[in-house]
């Protein structure tokens, strides 16, 4: 009997250092279990036990997760070739784990036999720092993404970097939810930010880490000081409106972006800044000036890029009611409230998988 509560004892010495550990480690290839991902050692609890390839995998990938520099791992009972092991989970980690191939430059390891087992130290040299590693925001799922980056876009962050669980869209449709996130959020679109898309790792996994890198058309202080004119202007506006609901919020929206601004050609003053502030639009500016008005009053509604007569050209499509939408054109004096085939009568394109249907 006293044999056993010394064993369980020493067990659950061993077991207290990891508590929070296993929630750092949520990888395809992790195996989800009540016992702990990264047994120590009983004798040292800086030291990691690896009795499977797989162990020194996850072993690898944890010091990655920590941001160390130096670890160690003690293989027991190990019933493979231990250099060859720890060569190719070294690589595994650095070039096919997503955070790896994110964070590191390059692994080393040396391994000492140690009479009954063998010691190995692994030293991990980065190309990221820990605050970038730390900063890694899990999300599945494109909503998520497009969440993500509508609340970065909001801050004017220079980079974002995502862990996203069961990827399988490519760079493009990364792209195309920057640009659905920047008009979401009209009161920060100062213009379509120059970005970068990259992919870790590059060629497939079912799990990756994507990297964003956003440069802002003027420095974010100015932006900001902008940004805050702006929704001080929105306000007093929406003020004079109250809040609004359906068809008849839509209507007085549109009538009085129309009594604030003038027409600009296509290209010049293209954002909601433009035209609540400098009263001078085109049909970018008009439409995310709506957005915000919309945002600010309660009403429901997004964007639209699409094409009219040939020409890139945006609107609105307001929510009346749960499950039913119209068109809003700000920048037309009479192309309001229209279903699709009105105004698809009028020279209007756009993507149809991307908008509700507007009867």
């Amino acid at each position: 009997m006293k044999n056993r509560l010394v064993l369980s004892i020493l067990l659950l010495a061993g077991l207290v250092p990891l508590s929070g550990c296993s929630s750092m480690l949520e990888r395809s290839y992790l195996v989800v279990s009540p016992h702990a991902e990264h047994p120590v050692t009983a004798d040292d609890s800086n030291v990691l036990q690896a009795e499977t390839y797989q162990d020194l995998v996850n072993d690898v990938l944890y010091f990655v997760n920590q941001g160390m520099e130096t670890g160690v791992i003690r293989l027991t009972n190990y019933p493979r070739d231990v250099e060859t092991d720890l060569n190719n989970a070294c690589l595994e980690v650095a070039k096919d784990a997503p955070l790896g191939a994110y964070a590191v430059d390059y692994i080393e390891h040396d391994c000492t036999r140690v009479v009954k087992y063998y010691e190995s130290t692994i030293h991990i040299t980065y190309r990221r720092t820990l605050e970038q590693i730390q900063s890694i925001k899990n999300v599945t799922g494109s909503s998520a993404i497009r969440q993500v980056l509508l609340e970065q876009l909001s801050l004017f962050s220079p980079e974002v970097v995502l862990q996203v669980a069961y990827f399988t869209e490519d760079e493009a449709h990364i792209s195309h939810l920057i640009q659905q996130a920047y008009y979401d959020a009209p009161a920060v679109a100062f213009g379509m930010p120059e970005y970068t898309v990259t992919l870790y790792p590059q060629e497939s996994g079912q799990e990756r880490i994507v990297e964003i890198l956003l440069t802002y058309p003027a420095p974010v202080e100015e932006l900001r000081q902008k940004s805050q004119s702006l929704l001080r202007q929105a306000d007093l506006l929406a003020d004079t409106l109250g809040e609004l609901s359906g068809a008849q919020g839509g209507r007085a929206v549109h009538a009085l972006l129309r009594q604030q601004v003038t027409d600009a050609p296509a290209g010049t003053a293209s954002t909601a800044y433009d035209a609540l502030v400098e009263h001078q639009a085109d049909s970018e500016g008009m439409a995310l000036a709506f957005q915000l008005l919309c945002d600010r009053t309660g009403l429901e509604s997004r964007v639209v890029q699409g094409v009219k007569d040939g020409a890139p050209h945006f609107w609105n499509v307001l929510t009346l009611s749960p499950g039913q939408y119209a068109h809003v054109d700000a920048s037309g004096e009479e192309v309001l409230l229209l279903s699709d085939a009105a105004l698809e009568a009028l020279g209007y394109t756009w993507d149809r998988n991307e908008i509700p249907p507007c009867l």
